[in-house]
């Protein structure tokens, strides 16, 4: 039997609109046939990434669902996508875009899928009124985000205004690492960008909304943070004895930043048992959530398999499996 929400999984639209913006050498992505159900991403003239087919296909993808035992996805686009450097007017074309087509897989599989879309946070307003449209146009659950945009961390003040919207509109956040920093100190093949640099850039993020005041604003925020929380639950300890011994930090925090942290939700993307369970101590049993980065080969292939590791009680096991999610996602 199916069972489970799934709140970290991307798609990829089947082609992208021909690039109608002004500008010039634009890294707008286009989709190139692979052969055998795949296709190359090709942004700027080379291909970014090699994506199946159940990327935008959803009775292919549902079948996949079914092997997995997982009742329900939330979809939200790859992040390379979101596209923050792009200027504000082709940004808007582009999240337009990953809007309509998440919203279509919604449509056709309502049992299936919930929706996590895209705002041009490179431009407060614009993403503003993106997320109006995501909430009251789309009616999707909410939205994906990166863990910084452009360099900027997501706790600074200036994207205050969104995050006051997505309290106000009920939004589900989601953050996500992308282009991670440290990305030019690894030492080994382009694919250690995943698998090292994204857990320091969530924690990063984290972080920044937790010292910047980000989350003391906006109690009613729901806000998730992917691959487990990154490196956060590591860092939250050091934070916590800062605020407790340094004058200044603690002066530019209200409240412990342990209590703090508890506001986030987070997937169970850690890979093992050991840094799940710090990551439920971290977060707390209400705040867990099954998260697999489908459809990408550094998913779990079997998140019930990573919650059964747990070995967790009934109730336990329904929190993590479905009653988190549903909470995070506000659909009861």
């Amino acid at each position: 039997m199916n069972h489970g929400i799934d709140v970290h999984t991307h798609i990829i639209p089947e082609r992208f609109p021909a690039y109608a913006g002004r500008g010039r050498d634009v890294p707008w992505p286009s989709m190139a046939d692979a052969g055998c159900g795949h296709a190359h991403v090709i942004i700027s003239g080379k291909n970014y990434r090699t994506v199946p087919h159940t990327s935008w296909n959803v009775a292919e993808r549902t079948k996949e669902m079914d092997a997995m035992r997982i009742a329900r996805q939330a979809l939200s686009p790859m992040p390379e996508l979101l596209s923050y450097w792009l200027s504000p007017e082709d940004g808007k074309a582009m999240c337009r875009h990953l809007n309509e087509t998440i919203a279509g897989m919604v449509a056709a599989a309502p049992e299936r899928f919930y929706g996590l879309g895209a705002v041009p946070l490179q431009d407060v307003d614009a993403a503003v009124a993106e997320l109006e449209h995501v909430r009251g146009g789309l009616q999707l659950a909410g939205v994906e985000i990166a863990s910084h945009v452009n360099g900027v961390s997501i706790g600074d003040p200036r994207f205050d205004a969104f995050f006051a919207a997505a309290e106000s509109l009920g939004a589900a956040i989601f953050v996500h690492a992308l282009r991670p920093a440290g990305k030019d100190r690894l030492v080994g093949p382009p694919q250690l960008e995943q698998v090292v640099a994204f857990p320091g850039d969530i924690g990063l993020a984290a972080a920044s909304l937790v010292t910047g005041g980000t989350l003391e604003r906006h109690p009613h925020l729901r806000i998730a943070l992917s691959h487990g929380g990154g490196a956060f639950a590591i860092m939250l300890p050091r934070i916590q004895h800062g605020w407790n011994v340094v004058p200044a930090i603690r002066e530019s925090m209200p409240r412990p930043p342990t209590e703090t942290a508890r506001r986030f939700y987070c997937d169970n993307l850690t890979y093992a048992a050991r840094t799940l369970q710090l990551v439920l101590e971290t977060f707390g049993d209400d705040k867990v959530m099954i998260g697999t980065d489908y459809p990408f080969a550094v998913r779990d292939p079997d998140p019930h398999a990573s919650v059964d590791a747990l070995r967790p009680d009934a109730a336990l096991a329904a929190a993590l499996r479905e009653g988190n999610a549903r909470r995070f996602l506000g659909v009861g």
